[in-house]
């Protein structure tokens, strides 16, 4: 998943990056919702399901 942000025209051309088929923004929501519970589990305590 990318972090984001993008480096227009040095990873992804601008056209490619704002293309019908990019989930680029997708990526980015979802990779913080992934490092905070990593982070969550790494202080020791557990996700409550």
């Amino acid at each position: 998943m990318h972090p984001g942000p993008i480096n227009r025209g040095v990873e992804l051309d601008s056209d490619v990056a704002d293309g019908p088929h990019s989930i680029i923004l997708q990526q980015v929501e979802n990779g913080v919702a992934v490092r905070m519970a990593a982070l969550y589990l790494l202080a020791g305590r557990e996700v409550e399901g």
